[in-house]
């Protein structure tokens, strides 16, 4: 039996949130082992069985991260793209069963469709047999792997590929009934809009949690009211998503709906409306794996950390948090930030530690980068000549090549997000 080497699993299938590492190390072990124990006359026979008819069928196990949105979403949805792509796939006749890893899931909706496309068995009983595998020789071959614990789009399938979930009629007039609810009239575009902060980690996944190494992800979200009220006065309807935050938008104006807020908010209309919309506003937070698993566009404000950028997607357009060195009062440049290891930190005290404070966009940024999305997918994007020039050189200063540091797997594969157009005009010390 290899004990070192299911720790060591444990340690990389561990998510991040709520309990400190060596909690919830401790905790994911202890459920494992404990099950083990307590299911082995039923665990034990069936994952001998597995074994056993392996030459003729191989099943291989897939945990699902159930407990946050962006995983549950897009980790899955990824999956399903590798399968019909031919990815990750064995040389033989092979079933995959699923199985919920947490004991939270996130969003019962999607749940309820996801089972329209997977084997999703009782974590009961499959997770024992997980564990046995992961003790036992020979058990790698037994497992989903590769984008369990990823939601990157490294091989772009999302643009070769469509949604494989869809609504059932009797699902759309729900939905569509809902938006009615709302006050959104039939037909009318609407945009949704998904700030963060640590309301739904401390109140939904883990309450009490210490979520502080998070921090540098948080906004205000009334620094979109002026973007929000802009699209207000184009006609569009932007509703503001989440299903715990900490405050309410401060926006008066009709056609700015505080969907988090208010009592019309469920599993279902999270769903639809990501589903639904023209585009989405993030700052890559859970929610936007919902509309970008249903193929609609993205737009990213205040994103960090900035080598994480999904800069896979089709039609999406990005800004990052700015990064002001405390100690020379100055901005650093984009060079900078990679150079000095930032680019990737994934913990408040990284920056704290370099005395680097993040500064969110401001709202003018915001708007300028919301107005291009809406010029770009209206086909009444007007270039500057700079544009394409500024571009090159954001990417050639950012690290397409770069490799995970936990499984050494790509971050990044074509490149298709473009950066903020204004953005680049109004800062080209950034890129010096």
């Amino acid at each position: 039996m290899r004990i070192k080497g299911v720790l060591i699993r444990q340690i990389k299938t561990i998510q991040n949130g709520g309990l400190p590492a060596i909690g919830r190390l401790l905790y994911r072990v202890t459920r494992g082992f404990c099950l083990i124990l307590l299911l082995v006359p039923v665990s034990m026979p069936l994952f001998i069985l597995m074994r056993l008819i392996r030459p003729w069928l191989l099943i291989r196990l897939n945990p699902i991260s159930s407990s946050r949105l962006g995983h549950f979403a897009g980790n899955t949805e990824l999956y399903l793209c590798e399968r019909d792509a031919g990815l990750n796939a064995p040389n033989q006749s092979y079933i995959d069963l699923s199985f919920y890893a947490d004991i939270l899931v996130c969003n019962k909706q999607l749940g309820r469709m996801w089972r329209r496309h997977l084997n999703i068995w009782p974590a009961w009983l499959l997770e024992p047999v997980f564990q046995l595998n992961q003790i036992f020789r020979g058990g790698a071959v037994h497992e989903v792997g590769n984008n369990t614990n990823s939601d990157r789009d490294v091989n772009n399938l999302l643009e070769k590929t469509a949604p494989h979930l869809c609504f059932t009629l009797q699902e759309e007039a729900k939905g569509k009934a809902g938006l009615e609810r709302l006050g959104v009239p039939v037909g009318a575009k609407f945009i949704c809009l998904i700030g963060r902060d640590s309301a739904y980690l401390r109140t939904m996944v883990n309450p009490g949690g210490n979520f502080e190494y998070h921090n540098y992800r948080d906004v205000d979200i009334d620094n979109f009211i002026l973007a929000a009220e802009t699209l207000a006065g184009l006609g569009y309807y932007v509703i503001r998503m989440g299903t715990t935050v900490k405050a309410e938008i401060g926006s008066t104006n009709p056609k700015v709906i505080d969907y988090a807020m208010g009592d019309l908010r469920s599993d279902f209309m999270d769903v639809y409306l990501g589903a639904s919309c023209f585009f989405c506003i993030s700052v890559g937070s859970g929610f936007d794996a919902i509309p970008t698993m249903f193929r609609r566009p993205v737009c990213y404000v205040n994103m960090l950390p900035i080598g994480y950028l999904f800069t896979f997607l089709k039609d999406a357009i990005a800004i990052c948090k700015k990064h002001w060195l405390v100690s020379e009062q100055r901005w650093l440049s984009l060079r900078e930030i990679f150079e000095r290891g930032l680019g990737f930190c994934q913990d408040s005290m990284d920056y704290q530690a370099q005395n680097v404070e993040v500064r969110e966009n401001t709202p003018e940024e915001i708007r300028a980068l919301v107005l291009e999305m809406v010029a770009r997918l209206n086909s009444d994007w007007e270039s500057m000549p700079e544009d394409d020039s500024l571009q090159r050189r954001f990417l050639e200063r950012y690290p397409v090549n770069a490799r995970d540091k936990y499984g050494n797997r790509p971050i990044h594969g074509k490149v298709n997000l473009r950066y903020g157009a204004e953005f680049l005009r109004d800062n080209p010390a950034w890129l010096t």
